[in-house]
């Protein structure tokens, strides 16, 4: 029983337009995350490829702390792109190579 004197019928309504404006809120949640998920898929597709090699600087620019591969993770801040005989020159002169990405295994150099 209702003591309210609303009928049942206007109750059902009432949750009606409610639910339909949660409905309507979740499409918009969803357009807009199909919207970012887009123009991240459009950021991956236009960035550019990674260089072959990246040489790490120390604190003085002018010595060479580690080679790393083209994308490794572990790339520090102060490393720049190279192409492949440039990374081969640092390894042969006694630049270390990362302890993780091991560029020298993946260009097949071995000690």
């Amino acid at each position: 029983m209702n003591d309210s004197g609303l009928s049942r019928l206007a109750l059902l309504r009432f949750l009606e337009r409610v639910q339909m404006r949660d409905l309507e809120r979740t499409r918009r949640w969803i357009a807009e995350e199909e919207k970012r998920e887009t123009e991240r898929q459009r950021g991956i597709a236009a960035r550019p490829p990674a260089p072959d090699g990246l040489i790490e600087r120390g604190l003085s620019r002018h010595n060479a702390v580690y080679v790393h591969v083209g994308d490794c993770w572990n790339a520090g801040s102060r490393s720049k792109g190279v192409e492949r005989d440039q990374a081969l020159r640092a390894l042969a002169e006694g630049v270390a190579a990362c302890p993780q990405c091991r560029l020298d295994s993946a260009l097949g150099i071995l000690d």
